[in-house]
Order: C-alpha cells, then structure tokens, then sequence
C-alpha cells in the first residue's frame, strides 16, 4: 500500500477520498500536504460550511443520456463521501479539491427556496419534472441543519410541481408529510442508490453514507406510505459489486421497490486518480482486474465521457452486466413501465397579498 500507507488509512477514517490534490483549474496546482504522515493524533477532518446566494437555482442540461432537463443542487459537494463519485470534479471550479475538500468544504444554498418559488412564477417557465439528487445528495447529514431541500419541496408542492429525487440519505424519511400527499397526486417519484449489501464494503466507499440496510429500510418507509421507489443499482463495480446485481435487486423489490435501474461506475477527471489510490489502498489484489474491466469497456482508457457511452460502456462485459441486470428486473417485476410524473396539476399558488387571496 505504499510507505505511508498505514497513517493515511488511519487519517482517512470516516472519509472517502485519500488525497487532496488541487483541482485543475487551481493556477498554482501542486501536490498539497494534507497531514497523512502527521502521526495518529491529528485531529478528525470536520465540515465546514460556506453559503452561497444564487441567482439561479434551475440548473438546465440538454444531454440526451439524461431523462430530464432540469434540476436542482441545493449544496455544492458532498459529506457522504462516496470515493465514485462523478460530481467530485465540480468542486475544482469552485477552485477546491476533488478529493477531501468535495466532502469537507461544503456550500451550502440557503435562498435556493425562494430563488425556485421566483424562477417558477417566470412567465415563461414551462413545467416538466425537475431532478433533485443529480450531482449531490439533498439529504447528505449537513440537510439537517440546513433544511434547504425540505424548503425546496414545499414549494414544488405548494406550485403542484413534479419532481424526481435521488438519494442515499435516510433522511428523506423526514419529508414523507410532504411527499405522501404528492405522491397520491402523482408529483413524485424517489430514487434510492444501494451500490452493495456488504456493510464494510459500503463503509469503506461511502463513508458517511447511511448503511445498505438502512437504505432499505428507507424503501421500505416510503413505499409503505405510498411513494414510488426506483433501486438504483449504481454504480456497478466490476470485478468488485458486479456479483450483487441479482440480489440487490431482489433487496429491492423485497423492501417495495417497483422499478430499477443501473449505472456503471464512471470515473471523470479527477475521479480517476481518487479511485485508483483507493483501490490500492483497500482492494490492491483486485485493483488490476477492476481497472483492466473499466478500460475494456472504454476503447482502452479508464472513462469515456462521449454520450452513448459514458453511462455504460461497451463490449462484452458491459452487454454481460446488461443482460444479467435485464433478466434479473423482469423476474423480480422491475421491468414495468412506471406512470409519468404529472406535469397538468401545476398552478400558482397566491401569494400574500395577491388580490384573489381576499376572497
């Protein structure tokens, strides 16, 4: 694992990335010193948390991989600390690191409510369901404190607007009062990520992450108050998840899921390094496989970010992962179409003061 391998596994603990590399766009870009040969008594890396006051809080996209072309990222970063993840590089525009500081220095939106309640009152806004959970988790631990996407929500609801979620936050479990009721008028659906069912496993990946069961019983606490739910197989590991796919799926449906779906794992920029040093650092007998599984599917390099392809990848192994997840869905009845999110409710809510209101 390296000289020093021992003191940075110990001054890693309780987050994913290993490193702190600066970012791409920083101009003065050089290794940074971030204590992994200080000794065993370095403090416990804490959160910190910025706020920003956007202008815009609907971020728009026109990728034809995507199924939407709205969304809505109450925070920049995230505290889960998932070492995948392919938001990482975001953070070097901010002039911050992929690495630690993507999950230790956040920035948080506290206006993104009021920004949102603006920008859907715009005479020219067209409704269509806005993605939650996209880039980074809205239920990540600093929400908590926050309540910026349970801000969020009461507006969608108040204005009778779609949206879809994606989460591994437990929390979500905190806004059922709000997402019961759009539930019922066809609002909302939730995605749930569950990447393996081995508690270490995830532990080490996605550290600050709620456990796989807990994420279950998430499922389980929503569809049992009439929300949908999507398992979200994502990202499938090769060579390090890939022989889960049957039965986190079967987790899935068990705990109420009525729909799934699966990603492999993507490594962007930055990504690539931070996943490679953690593979080294806890899976170094099986890092050459993985790696050598990945390149495959991407014409020789570790990601391919063209559409098409960046989700997936190609070649056998990828059509392989494909088929198994395929026939696993239609057995467990993932397969089905879900109903569309309801886009034909949606209305302006008055305001106070709105001459209506005095009637």
């Amino acid at each position: 694992m390296g000289e020093h391998a021992g003191n940075r596994l110990q001054q890693a603990r309780g987050r994913g990335a290993l490193g702190n590399a600066s970012g791409r766009y920083d101009l003065a870009r050089q290794e940074v010193d971030d204590g992994w040969d200080a000794g065993d008594d370095v403090p416990v890396l804490r959160t910190e948390v910025t706020t920003e006051q956007p202008r815009r809080i609907i971020a728009w996209n026109k990728s034809p991989d995507l199924p939407f072309d709205r969304s809505i990222n109450p925070y920049r970063g995230c505290e889960h600390g998932c070492v995948y993840c392919f938001a990482r590089p975001t953070h070097a525009y901010l002039g911050l690191s992929p690495g630690l500081d993507f999950e230790t220095r956040l920035v948080a939106k506290p206006d993104a409510a009021r920004v949102l309640e603006r920008e859907l009152r715009a005479p020219r806004y067209r409704v269509a369901p806005i993605a939650i959970g996209t880039n980074t988790d809205p239920y990540q631990p600093v929400e908590r404190a926050h309540g910026i996407m349970r801000d969020c929500l009461e507006v969608l609801a108040a204005f009778r607007h779609p949206v879809a979620i994606v989460t591994k936050g437990a929390m979500i479990e905190r806004d059922i009062d709000i997402l019961a009721p759009m539930a019922e008028q066809g609002l909302v659906r939730v995605g749930i990520s569950l990447t393996t069912l081995d508690a270490g496993l995830s532990r080490r990946m996605e550290p600050r992450a709620p456990s796989p069961r807990r994420r279950l019983q998430a499922i389980a606490r929503l569809t049992g108050a009439g929300i949908p739910v999507r398992v979200m197989t994502s990202p499938i590991v090769p060579g390090l998840t890939d022989h889960e796919i049957e039965a986190l799926l079967q987790a899935g449906r068990d705990a109420g899921a009525d729909a799934a779906s699966w990603i492999m794992l993507r490594l962007p920029m930055e990504v690539s390094e931070l996943w490679q040093d953690w593979l080294a650092a806890y899976e170094p007998g099986r890092a050459g496989k993985i790696m050598a599984r990945l390149r495959e599917m991407h014409g020789g390099k570790a990601y391919d970010a063209r559409w098409g392809r960046r989700m997936r990848g190609e070649g056998t192994y990828a059509e392989m992962v494909a088929q198994r997840f395929n026939a696993a869905a239609r057995r467990l009845g993932l397969d089905r179409p879900t109903a569309k999110l309801r886009c034909d409710l949606f209305r302006l809510p008055d305001r106070a003061g709105d001459q209506l209101s005095l009637f």
